[in-house]
């Protein structure tokens, strides 16, 4: 485990898989909402050995980025979305960068879900080389899958209402829903949500003029058995992202000979010889 400040000075915990020396790039993976930077090992681990030099990391109030005086409550954090996109995955992007030393060598972004959202928002985005989405989409809820469209509305016009003035932060872990949250972030996601232009609803021209200016080559793997993405959600996000024309996969898991791939299953060490190899030859 890693320790590195975010511009703020915040301090955030990170972990770093493979050689420096040796490697021939390098990858930073930025993990979905409410999820972990531990779920990512297997994973990290697995590209580490095909000779590149990994870095995945926990947004501030998420895993091992929750300090200690907020482990029993994240009331008080003052994150949003933006937060963690504009200074924590910047200074992983920016330490993955200073630990591969070499600037020749090319750093390349891995998002999953929340994770490929973000690009476009960080300030040093131009120091990705080549961009993989992996069950990503816009969030939009009137264009989620539709097993999510039948209760996703009592989150977001019920129990997010009701439980962030209450507790001042989203108790998922005690209601068993994505898990805890900063204030800031589920009610900036809440307002995402609930826009047909997702972020940029709030974010305006000037968001969507940066967000299309992205030129990085992208490739977006998407599943036809995601529980919460749906192909529109995907395509709205692929929207944004005009000037990367991303390329897009969408797997059925009879595809690879499976039963069930989902919104998370791709991180599975059981798709190691089906899926995973897909990005090292995209990247390479």
């Amino acid at each position: 485990m890693i320790s590195f400040k975010a511009s703020d000075g915040f301090e955030l915990s990170g972990h770093v898989y493979g050689d420096a020396g040796t490697a021939k790039a390098g990858l930073l993976i930025a993990p979905a909402m409410g999820v972990e930077q531990r779920y990512y090992a297997e994973f990290a681990q697995w590209m580490a050995a095909q000779g590149w030099l990994v870095l995945s990391f926990d947004y501030r109030g998420m895993g091992a980025s929750r300090p200690a005086a907020l482990r029993r409550s994240l009331k008080g954090l003052d994150a949003d979305i933006r937060t963690w996109a504009e200074r924590d995955a910047a200074a992983a992007l920016d330490e993955l960068s200073r630990r591969l030393g070499d600037e020749a060598k090319p750093v390349h972004w891995l998002g999953h879900s929340l994770g490929g959202q973000i690009l476009g928002l960080l300030p040093n985005r131009a120091r990705v080389s080549r961009a993989v989405t992996v069950g990503c989409g816009s969030g939009y809820w009137r264009e989620n899958a539709a097993g999510l469209r039948r209760y996703v509305w009592w989150l977001w016009y019920f129990l997010v209402p009701l439980t962030l003035p209450l507790f001042g932060y989203f108790p998922g872990r005690k209601l068993r829903k994505v898990g805890d949250l900063p204030k800031g972030v589920m009610a900036q996601w809440r307002r995402w949500c609930l826009d047909r232009d997702y972020m940029m609803g709030e974010g305006g021209e000037a968001l969507r003029a940066q967000y299309a200016a992205l030129a990085t080559p992208m490739l977006s793997l998407a599943f036809t058995d995601d529980e919460f993405m749906s192909r529109r959600n995907t395509e709205s996000l692929h929207g944004f992202y005009a000037g990367a024309r991303p390329e897009l996969r969408r797997i059925a898991p009879a595809d690879i000979g499976a039963r069930r791939i989902g919104h998370f299953g791709f991180f599975r060490k059981n798709f190691e010889p089906t899926l995973w190899p897909q990005v090292p030859a995209w990247l390479g």
